[in-house]
Protein backbone atom coordinates (compact mmCIF):
# COMPACT_ATOMS: atom_id res chain seq x y z
CA UNK A 1 0.00 0.00 0.00
CA UNK A 2 1.64 3.77 -1.05
CA UNK A 3 1.47 6.46 0.86
CA UNK A 4 -1.74 8.65 -0.05
CA UNK A 5 0.43 12.11 -0.96
CA UNK A 6 -2.79 13.74 -1.51
CA UNK A 7 -3.91 13.22 1.61
CA UNK A 8 -0.88 14.20 3.43
CA UNK A 9 -1.22 17.50 1.45
CA UNK A 10 -4.58 18.16 2.65
CA UNK A 11 -3.62 17.77 6.17
CA UNK A 12 -0.52 19.89 5.84
CA UNK A 13 -3.11 22.80 4.15
CA UNK A 14 -5.43 22.52 6.65
CA UNK A 15 -3.12 22.86 9.18
CA UNK A 16 -1.44 26.03 7.65
CA UNK A 17 -4.79 27.50 7.14
CA UNK A 18 -5.87 27.16 10.73
CA UNK A 19 -2.42 27.99 12.19
CA UNK A 20 -3.56 30.92 10.43
CA UNK A 21 -6.67 31.84 11.24
CA UNK A 22 -6.06 31.37 15.00
CA UNK A 23 -2.88 33.72 14.87
CA UNK A 24 -3.99 36.08 12.49
CA UNK A 25 -7.12 35.91 14.39
CA UNK A 26 -6.44 37.75 17.03
CA UNK A 27 -4.23 39.77 15.41
CA UNK A 28 -6.83 41.20 13.29
CA UNK A 29 -9.18 41.26 15.99
CA UNK A 30 -7.09 44.07 17.74
CA UNK A 31 -7.72 46.10 14.88
CA UNK A 32 -11.31 45.38 15.09
CA UNK A 33 -11.67 46.66 18.42
CA UNK A 34 -9.33 49.45 18.33
CA UNK A 35 -12.77 51.61 17.81
CA UNK A 36 -14.35 50.87 21.57
CA UNK A 37 -10.84 51.95 23.01
CA UNK A 38 -10.19 55.69 22.78
CA UNK A 39 -7.40 56.09 25.14
CA UNK A 40 -4.17 56.67 23.02
CA UNK A 41 -2.23 54.89 25.30
CA UNK A 42 -4.12 52.27 25.56
CA UNK A 43 -3.96 51.32 22.12
CA UNK A 44 -0.45 51.54 22.49
CA UNK A 45 -0.59 48.38 24.86
CA UNK A 46 -3.12 46.65 22.47
CA UNK A 47 -0.67 47.12 19.39
CA UNK A 48 2.33 46.10 21.84
CA UNK A 49 0.90 42.56 23.00
CA UNK A 50 1.55 41.55 18.82
CA UNK A 51 3.80 43.81 17.87
CA UNK A 52 6.81 41.36 18.29
CA UNK A 53 4.57 38.56 16.44
CA UNK A 54 2.37 39.84 13.93
CA UNK A 55 4.07 39.68 10.93
CA UNK A 56 5.25 36.28 11.24
CA UNK A 57 1.10 35.09 12.05
CA UNK A 58 0.62 35.74 8.32
CA UNK A 59 3.84 33.20 7.41
CA UNK A 60 1.02 30.37 7.48
CA UNK A 61 -0.99 32.09 4.93
CA UNK A 62 1.98 32.07 2.48
CA UNK A 63 2.56 28.61 3.42
CA UNK A 64 -1.15 27.68 2.71
CA UNK A 65 -1.01 29.39 -0.29
CA UNK A 66 2.27 27.80 -1.75
CA UNK A 67 1.37 24.69 -0.69
CA UNK A 68 -2.51 24.62 -2.50
CA UNK A 69 -0.77 26.06 -5.43
CA UNK A 70 2.25 23.17 -5.59
CA UNK A 71 0.22 20.16 -4.04
CA UNK A 72 -2.79 21.13 -6.20
CA UNK A 73 -2.61 23.08 -8.63
CA UNK A 74 -6.25 22.66 -10.65
CA UNK A 75 -7.83 23.89 -6.70
CA UNK A 76 -5.29 27.06 -6.72
CA UNK A 77 -6.52 27.82 -10.44
CA UNK A 78 -10.36 27.63 -9.60
CA UNK A 79 -10.56 29.11 -6.42
CA UNK A 80 -7.89 32.33 -7.37
CA UNK A 81 -9.81 32.35 -10.77
CA UNK A 82 -13.25 32.39 -8.84
CA UNK A 83 -12.09 34.63 -6.02
CA UNK A 84 -9.44 37.13 -7.60
CA UNK A 85 -11.37 40.35 -6.08
CA UNK A 86 -11.92 39.25 -2.26
CA UNK A 87 -8.61 38.59 -2.05
CA UNK A 88 -7.01 41.26 -3.88
CA UNK A 89 -9.44 43.09 -1.53
CA UNK A 90 -8.01 41.01 1.59
CA UNK A 91 -4.62 41.46 1.00
CA UNK A 92 -4.78 45.56 0.21
CA UNK A 93 -6.64 45.24 3.85
CA UNK A 94 -3.50 43.51 5.28
CA UNK A 95 -0.84 46.12 3.55
CA UNK A 96 -3.16 49.17 4.73
CA UNK A 97 -2.89 47.51 8.14
CA UNK A 98 0.64 46.48 8.27
CA UNK A 99 1.65 49.95 6.91
CA UNK A 100 -0.71 51.47 9.44
CA UNK A 101 1.62 49.39 12.04
CA UNK A 102 5.06 50.13 11.69
CA UNK A 103 3.89 54.27 11.10
CA UNK A 104 1.58 55.05 13.82
CA UNK A 105 4.20 54.97 16.41
CA UNK A 106 6.37 57.36 14.24
CA UNK A 107 3.95 59.69 13.37
CA UNK A 108 3.44 63.05 15.69
CA UNK A 109 0.31 63.53 17.71
CA UNK A 110 -1.89 64.94 15.51
CA UNK A 111 -1.58 62.89 12.61
CA UNK A 112 -1.81 59.38 14.36
CA UNK A 113 -6.01 59.57 13.20
CA UNK A 114 -5.36 58.72 10.30
CA UNK A 115 -3.32 56.06 10.74
CA UNK A 116 -5.12 54.59 13.55
CA UNK A 117 -8.05 54.99 10.99
CA UNK A 118 -6.19 52.83 8.72
CA UNK A 119 -5.28 50.03 11.18
CA UNK A 120 -8.95 49.87 11.95
CA UNK A 121 -9.87 49.85 8.44
CA UNK A 122 -7.31 47.26 7.34
CA UNK A 123 -8.26 44.76 9.58
CA UNK A 124 -11.88 45.17 8.84
CA UNK A 125 -11.43 44.83 5.47
CA UNK A 126 -9.00 42.05 5.53
CA UNK A 127 -11.47 40.09 7.93
CA UNK A 128 -14.48 40.34 6.13
CA UNK A 129 -12.84 39.56 2.53
CA UNK A 130 -11.79 36.24 3.53
CA UNK A 131 -15.44 35.32 5.61
CA UNK A 132 -16.48 36.54 2.15
CA UNK A 133 -13.74 34.17 0.44
CA UNK A 134 -14.53 31.71 2.68
CA UNK A 135 -18.21 31.58 2.16
CA UNK A 136 -18.02 31.53 -1.55
CA UNK A 137 -15.82 28.81 -1.31
CA UNK A 138 -18.97 26.77 0.95
CA UNK A 139 -21.48 28.17 -1.82
CA UNK A 140 -19.20 26.02 -4.79
CA UNK A 141 -17.69 26.94 -7.67
CA UNK A 142 -18.55 25.60 -10.54
CA UNK A 143 -15.92 23.70 -12.61
CA UNK A 144 -16.14 22.42 -16.34
CA UNK A 145 -13.38 21.17 -18.52
CA UNK A 146 -10.86 21.63 -15.69
CA UNK A 147 -11.58 25.14 -15.72
CA UNK A 148 -13.30 27.90 -13.05
CA UNK A 149 -17.01 28.00 -15.14
CA UNK A 150 -18.73 31.14 -12.45
CA UNK A 151 -18.49 35.00 -12.87
CA UNK A 152 -16.40 36.73 -11.48
CA UNK A 153 -19.09 38.41 -8.62
CA UNK A 154 -20.65 35.19 -7.78
CA UNK A 155 -19.06 35.59 -4.15
CA UNK A 156 -21.38 38.75 -4.50
CA UNK A 157 -24.02 36.84 -2.59
CA UNK A 158 -25.96 36.68 0.51
CA UNK A 159 -24.40 33.51 2.53
CA UNK A 160 -20.63 35.06 1.47
CA UNK A 161 -21.29 38.52 2.71
CA UNK A 162 -22.95 36.93 6.11
CA UNK A 163 -19.62 34.87 6.64
CA UNK A 164 -17.84 38.52 6.42
CA UNK A 165 -19.74 39.51 8.98
CA UNK A 166 -19.36 36.39 10.57
CA UNK A 167 -15.82 36.37 10.89
CA UNK A 168 -15.28 39.61 12.27
CA UNK A 169 -17.21 38.18 15.04
CA UNK A 170 -15.30 35.98 15.85
CA UNK A 171 -11.87 37.75 15.01
CA UNK A 172 -13.18 40.83 17.17
CA UNK A 173 -14.01 37.71 20.37
CA UNK A 174 -10.31 36.40 19.62
CA UNK A 175 -8.78 39.51 20.07
CA UNK A 176 -10.66 40.30 22.58
CA UNK A 177 -9.54 36.99 24.65
CA UNK A 178 -6.43 37.90 23.56
CA UNK A 179 -6.26 41.23 25.45
CA UNK A 180 -7.56 39.85 28.53
CA UNK A 181 -4.84 37.34 28.85
CA UNK A 182 -2.05 40.54 27.58
CA UNK A 183 -3.21 43.18 29.67
CA UNK A 184 -4.30 44.44 33.00
CA UNK A 185 -6.32 47.32 34.64
CA UNK A 186 -8.68 49.52 32.74
CA UNK A 187 -7.96 47.89 29.67
CA UNK A 188 -8.40 44.35 30.71
CA UNK A 189 -11.79 45.12 32.78
CA UNK A 190 -12.52 46.87 29.50
CA UNK A 191 -12.24 43.70 27.36
CA UNK A 192 -13.89 41.60 30.02
CA UNK A 193 -16.98 43.40 29.44
CA UNK A 194 -16.81 42.76 25.34
CA UNK A 195 -16.15 39.77 25.94
CA UNK A 196 -19.36 38.48 26.76
CA UNK A 197 -21.94 40.21 24.15
CA UNK A 198 -19.19 39.51 21.27
CA UNK A 199 -18.92 35.67 22.22
CA UNK A 200 -23.40 35.56 22.05
CA UNK A 201 -22.56 37.31 18.81
CA UNK A 202 -20.17 34.71 18.01
CA UNK A 203 -23.04 31.49 19.15
CA UNK A 204 -25.33 33.60 16.83
CA UNK A 205 -23.77 33.54 13.20
CA UNK A 206 -22.56 29.91 13.93
CA UNK A 207 -25.63 28.72 14.71
CA UNK A 208 -27.01 30.59 11.55
CA UNK A 209 -23.96 29.45 9.41
CA UNK A 210 -24.70 26.30 10.83
CA UNK A 211 -28.68 25.90 9.66
CA UNK A 212 -28.12 27.87 6.64
CA UNK A 213 -25.15 25.28 5.30
CA UNK A 214 -26.76 22.17 5.48
CA UNK A 215 -30.67 24.35 4.20
CA UNK A 216 -28.83 25.43 0.79
CA UNK A 217 -27.17 22.47 0.19
CA UNK A 218 -28.62 18.95 0.30
CA UNK A 219 -25.30 17.14 -0.05
CA UNK A 220 -24.20 18.84 2.77
CA UNK A 221 -27.52 18.01 4.99
CA UNK A 222 -27.22 14.38 3.92
CA UNK A 223 -24.17 14.03 5.21
CA UNK A 224 -24.94 16.00 9.06
CA UNK A 225 -28.52 14.37 9.19
CA UNK A 226 -28.49 10.82 7.48
CA UNK A 227 -28.31 7.69 10.25
CA UNK A 228 -25.51 6.87 11.62
CA UNK A 229 -23.84 9.90 10.30
CA UNK A 230 -26.05 12.23 13.16
CA UNK A 231 -24.45 10.19 15.93
CA UNK A 232 -21.13 10.26 14.78
CA UNK A 233 -21.15 14.08 14.24
CA UNK A 234 -23.63 15.10 16.75
CA UNK A 235 -20.69 16.01 19.51
CA UNK A 236 -19.56 18.74 17.72
CA UNK A 237 -22.82 21.16 18.04
CA UNK A 238 -23.05 19.62 21.73
CA UNK A 239 -18.92 20.48 22.36
CA UNK A 240 -19.61 23.97 20.97
CA UNK A 241 -22.28 24.57 23.27
CA UNK A 242 -20.13 23.62 26.08
CA UNK A 243 -17.46 25.67 25.73
CA UNK A 244 -19.23 28.29 25.05
CA UNK A 245 -20.67 28.12 28.39
CA UNK A 246 -17.28 27.61 29.93
CA UNK A 247 -16.63 30.51 28.19
CA UNK A 248 -19.10 32.60 30.04
CA UNK A 249 -18.13 31.29 33.20
CA UNK A 250 -14.89 32.40 32.74
CA UNK A 251 -15.14 35.76 32.19
CA UNK A 252 -17.81 35.80 34.37
CA UNK A 253 -14.78 34.90 37.54
CA UNK A 254 -12.49 37.18 35.35
CA UNK A 255 -9.98 34.41 34.35
CA UNK A 256 -7.03 35.40 32.39
CA UNK A 257 -5.86 33.14 30.34
CA UNK A 258 -9.02 30.41 29.97
CA UNK A 259 -11.03 33.14 27.71
CA UNK A 260 -8.93 32.70 25.53
CA UNK A 261 -8.02 29.31 25.04
CA UNK A 262 -12.00 28.06 25.05
CA UNK A 263 -12.41 30.89 22.60
CA UNK A 264 -9.54 28.54 20.29
CA UNK A 265 -11.51 25.90 21.43
CA UNK A 266 -14.78 27.29 20.05
CA UNK A 267 -13.13 28.29 16.70
CA UNK A 268 -11.28 24.86 16.41
CA UNK A 269 -14.78 23.24 16.66
CA UNK A 270 -16.12 25.41 13.87
CA UNK A 271 -13.41 24.66 11.49
CA UNK A 272 -13.94 20.90 12.07
CA UNK A 273 -17.74 21.40 10.86
CA UNK A 274 -16.48 23.12 8.33
CA UNK A 275 -14.21 20.07 7.18
CA UNK A 276 -16.79 17.32 7.85
CA UNK A 277 -19.37 19.25 5.57
CA UNK A 278 -16.82 19.80 2.43
CA UNK A 279 -14.14 16.62 3.34
CA UNK A 280 -12.79 15.26 0.60
CA UNK A 281 -13.89 18.00 -2.19
CA UNK A 282 -11.15 20.34 -2.38
CA UNK A 283 -13.41 22.33 -5.03
CA UNK A 284 -16.78 22.36 -3.50
CA UNK A 285 -19.01 20.75 -4.45
CA UNK A 286 -17.61 18.01 -6.34
CA UNK A 287 -13.58 18.06 -7.31
CA UNK A 288 -11.99 16.16 -4.33
CA UNK A 289 -8.36 16.22 -3.49
CA UNK A 290 -7.25 13.53 -5.41
CA UNK A 291 -9.29 14.80 -8.85
CA UNK A 292 -7.25 17.89 -8.56
CA UNK A 293 -3.59 16.53 -7.30
CA UNK A 294 -0.60 17.12 -9.14
CA UNK A 295 1.08 14.28 -10.23
CA UNK A 296 2.78 11.56 -7.38
CA UNK A 297 5.96 12.77 -8.25
CA UNK A 298 5.67 16.78 -7.98
CA UNK A 299 3.53 16.44 -4.64
CA UNK A 300 6.37 14.02 -3.30
CA UNK A 301 9.27 16.53 -4.26
CA UNK A 302 7.92 19.94 -2.34
CA UNK A 303 7.30 17.65 0.06
CA UNK A 304 10.65 17.06 1.16
CA UNK A 305 10.98 20.97 1.35
CA UNK A 306 7.84 21.38 3.39
CA UNK A 307 8.81 18.53 5.68
CA UNK A 308 12.08 20.12 6.05
CA UNK A 309 10.81 24.30 6.85
CA UNK A 310 7.87 23.31 8.45
CA UNK A 311 9.88 22.26 12.04
CA UNK A 312 11.31 25.57 11.45
CA UNK A 313 8.58 28.01 11.52
CA UNK A 314 7.31 26.23 14.35
CA UNK A 315 10.21 26.34 16.12
CA UNK A 316 10.90 29.99 15.90
CA UNK A 317 7.43 30.70 16.09
CA UNK A 318 7.05 29.25 19.45
CA UNK A 319 10.21 30.95 20.48
CA UNK A 320 9.18 34.13 19.82
CA UNK A 321 6.06 33.57 21.44
CA UNK A 322 7.99 31.95 24.68
CA UNK A 323 10.31 34.79 24.32
CA UNK A 324 6.77 37.58 24.73
CA UNK A 325 5.27 35.56 27.21
CA UNK A 326 3.43 37.21 30.17
CA UNK A 327 1.78 40.97 30.34
CA UNK A 328 2.12 44.21 28.87
CA UNK A 329 1.99 47.20 31.01
CA UNK A 330 2.70 50.84 29.98
CA UNK A 331 5.72 51.40 31.68
CA UNK A 332 7.49 48.31 31.27
CA UNK A 333 6.11 46.81 28.41
CA UNK A 334 6.50 42.82 29.25
CA UNK A 335 7.30 41.06 31.90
Amino acid sequence: MGIDLSLIWAVIIVFGIMMYVIMDGFDLGIGILFPFVKDDGERDIMMNTVAPVWDGNETWLVLGGAALFGAFPLAYAVVLSALYLPLIFMLLGLIFRGVAFEFRFKAKERKRHIWDKAFIGGSLTATFFQGVALGAYIDGLPVVNRTYAGGSLDWLAPFPIFCGFALIAAYALLGCTWLIMKTEGRLQGQMHDLARPLAFVLLGVTGVVSLWTPLAHAEIAERWFSLPNLFYFLPVPLLVLVTFYGLLRTVHNNRNYSPFILTLVLIFLGYSGLGISLWPNIIPPSVSIWQAAAPPQSQGFILVGALFIIPFILMYTAWSYYVFRGKVTPDQGYH
